[in-house]
């Protein structure tokens, strides 16, 4: 897997400070997407053990609320996503949660057998970016048509 960039403390890809790592790759190429570059699949840097070691070394500092994975889209370099998540959750347990920002809606991860993540992360944010919807007045996301949905509160 190959990542853009990590920021840190962000405020703009979910509640509180957080750790956001941009993910490399991404199949949807929404129309006026703020992240282009991250497309493509080889863009970037590795993510390597010493990447999330520093990863896991920024997000346990005790003013960061949590992950967010954002980029490209995360779920499409799905088995490298879940192997994180699975990591950050037997490292943090419940006291920092994760935020995982998609092109794809709740559906399709069930239809595509991608369900499991959502054992793992608490919000997810659906569907892909619409410029024709985009509407900078909403919070932690771009277009009218993506959700953010609480997978803990409504799902389990």
């Amino acid at each position: 897997m190959k990542y853009s960039e990590i920021t840190y403390p962000d405020v703009n890809n979910g509640e509180g400070c957080r750790v956001t790592l941009f993910v490399s790759g991404c199949s949807h190429r929404c129309k006026g997407c703020h992240n282009p570059e991250t497309w493509n699949f080889d863009f970037g840097k590795d993510f390597n053990d010493d990447v999330k070691i520093r990863l896991f070394d920024i997000v346990s500092k005790p003013y960061i609320k949590g992950l967010t994975l954002s980029g490209g889209d995360p779920l499409d370099s799905y088995d490298d996503v879940l192997e994180l998540v699975k990591e950050f959750r037997n490292r943090f347990g419940e006291t920092k949660d994760i935020w995982v920002y998609t092109g794809y809606v709740i559906d399709d991860l069930l239809n595509l057998n991608k369900e499991e993540i959502l054992e793992y992360v608490d919000v997810l944010v659906d569907g892909e970016y619409i410029e024709e919807q985009r509407d900078v007045s909403l919070a932690f996301r771009g277009s009218k048509n993506q959700r953010i949905i609480k997978i803990k509160e409504r799902y389990l």
